[in-house]
């Protein structure tokens, strides 16, 4: 049977998992336990401050009932960064996200993820042996020297270190915007990674760039599907992923719902495509999106573009207003949903019996490019 990119990808996972010894067979508790609420609540108290656990947006409302902070990936990495007493950060996320905060953290701390197969999909669209070999196009070119990478916050640790030692930024998708116009400050092109929509969204709706400005690069083509020419041409260069949950709307979404839904607004995240985010009525980032729906009157009607479990507790927090998802069809994001109350448990008892499972740990000189790299980001003008 042939295997998705994905399926390898988080097959290699669970077998990193199996080689540290970190395999939860036979410890998992039982999702129908009837027991597990009260373990949770039993073992988050027997670790006391000495653990942190954050809960990202987009994860199930059994693991946010526990977390200490919920936020966005940035947000969360602040959090872990600003704590520097607790001994374990539990990050209720993804991969990524675990990495950056294993970054900001300091040498003492460790930083848990429940369950290692939780990636992210656009995150994993971007390989560093890929990244190098656009690179040393560029260079051929002449253009690495002008061109300045931008790597959105949904990037591996590795990306990151690439872009630190590369004279570029992270940046979030509340301020890409501000990424991109520095970018441009130290260079004349702008090579965006991983999500190309974020990038195409920022240069073209923030930046007043032309949809010519941008190409995007391939990583299965040879030049990246490319010519020279239009290499040396473009202003953005566009890494080729995207989210799958995000990258799923459409127009006809939008059309669909203004007719079933007389007066509604539509609000969408700008990792949304081109299209979508240009026929919306408003975009922003996770935490611009939940300000907007709290802070709208009562009554408004709001159909929502980003993950499922957000959209759905916001419905639940908001009940004086009509809060629907864009798409009729259900979509969770699947690796932040494999997070869940057992695995949580599982991590938790776990750490109160003296063992410490499913650490994330980043290489040394990647985390320190990488952090070289948020570093630029927080100093953005």
């Amino acid at each position: 049977m042939d295997m998705s990119l994905q399926d390898l990808l988080l097959l290699g996972k669970k077998d990193l998992a199996s080689e540290r010894g970190v395999s939860c067979a036979g410890e998992l508790p039982a999702a129908s336990d009837p027991d597990l609420v009260e373990r949770a609540k039993v073992a988050r108290a027997a670790l006391g401050s000495r653990a942190m656990i954050l809960g990202h947006h987009y994860q199930r409302n059994e693991v946010i009932d526990f977390a200490d902070i919920t936020g966005d990936s940035f947000k969360l990495a602040q959090a872990a960064a600003e704590n520097s007493s607790a001994e374990y950060i539990i990050f209720c996320g993804v991969h990524f996200m675990a990495e950056s905060a294993d970054i900001l953290t300091n040498s003492d701390q460790k930083v848990i993820l429940p369950d290692l197969t939780a990636g992210c999909s656009m995150a994993d669209m971007a390989a560093v042996n890929q990244v190098n070999q656009a690179w040393a196009v560029m260079e051929r070119l002449g253009l690495a020297s002008q061109t300045i990478p931008i790597t959105y916050m949904n990037s591996t640790a590795a990306i990151k270190a690439f872009t630190g030692r590369n004279g570029g930024a992270v940046c979030t998708s509340s301020n890409a915007e501000r990424a991109m116009n520095w970018a441009f400050t130290q260079g004349e092109k702008v090579f965006f990674l991983p999500d190309q929509h974020l990038g195409r969204n920022t240069a073209v709706l923030k930046l007043g760039l032309n949809l010519q400005d941008c190409v995007i690069w391939n990583p299965w083509k040879p030049n990246g599907g490319l010519t020279d020419q239009e290499i040396v041409d473009a202003k953005i260069i566009l890494w080729r992923g995207h989210c799958s949950v995000h990258g799923r709307f459409s127009v006809e979404n939008i059309n669909e719902v203004r007719a079933r839904i007389p007066g509604v607004q539509v609000l969408v995240h700008p990792e949304c495509q081109y299209e979508v985010v240009s026929n919306a009525d408003v975009v922003g980032s996770t935490e611009f999106i939940i300000k907007t729906v709290e802070n709208s009157p009562a009554g408004s009607k709001w159909a929502i573009g980003t993950e499922l479990n957000l959209v759905q507790r916001l419905a639940q927090k908001n009940p004086d207003k009509e809060v629907v998802f864009l798409d009729k069809t259900v979509c969770y994001c699947s690796t932040m949903n494999r997070i869940d109350l057992p695995h949580l448990v599982w991590v938790m008892e776990t750490l109160v019996n003296g063992r410490v499972i499913n650490q994330i740990s980043v290489d040394t000189e990647d985390a320190f490019h990488a952090k070289v790299a948020l570093e630029r980001m927080l100093a953005l003008p």
